[in-house]
C-alpha cells in the first residue's frame, strides 16, 4: 500500500497533535541515532574477527589493559576505585620509586 500526500499530511497532523511540534524533531533524532548504533553494533558482531586482535588477547590472558592496571595497584596497595587508567598508573609508578 502506498500513501500518497493527502495521507502523510494527516499522519504528520496526527503526530503533531500526540507529540507536539517540539518533541517531534527529537523523537526523530533519536530514531536516527539508534538506526546508527544498531547497525554500527551489527557491523562489529558480522565483521570477521582479526587475527592481531585474538593473538593479543590471547598473549594478555584474557585481560584487558584498564584490568591488568587495576590489579597492579590492588597488589602495590593503591585503591583504584574512582580513578581513571592515568592517575591510577601514576601512583603506581609514584610508589614504586
Amino acid at each position: 500500500m502506498r500513501f500518497g500526500p493527502f495521507e502523510i499530511m494527516i499522519l504528520l497532523a496526527i503526530f503533531f497533535l500526540l507529540f507536539g511540534a517540539e518533541r517531534l524533531p527529537k523523537l526523530a533524532r533519536a530514531a536516527g541515532q539508534s538506526k546508527g548504533e544498531f547497525q554500527k553494533g551489527l557491523n562489529e558482531v558480522t565483521a570477521m574477527p582479526s587475527n592481531t586482535n585474538t593473538e593479543s588477547d590471547l598473549d594478555a590472558g584474557g585481560k584487558t589493559k584498564d584490568v591488568e592496571i587495576a590489579q597492579k595497584a590492588e597488589a602495590a596497595g593503591i585503591d583504584p576505585t574512582g580513578k581513571t587508567t592515568e592517575e591510577v598508573e601514576k601512583e603506581i609508578s609514584a610508589s614504586e620509586e
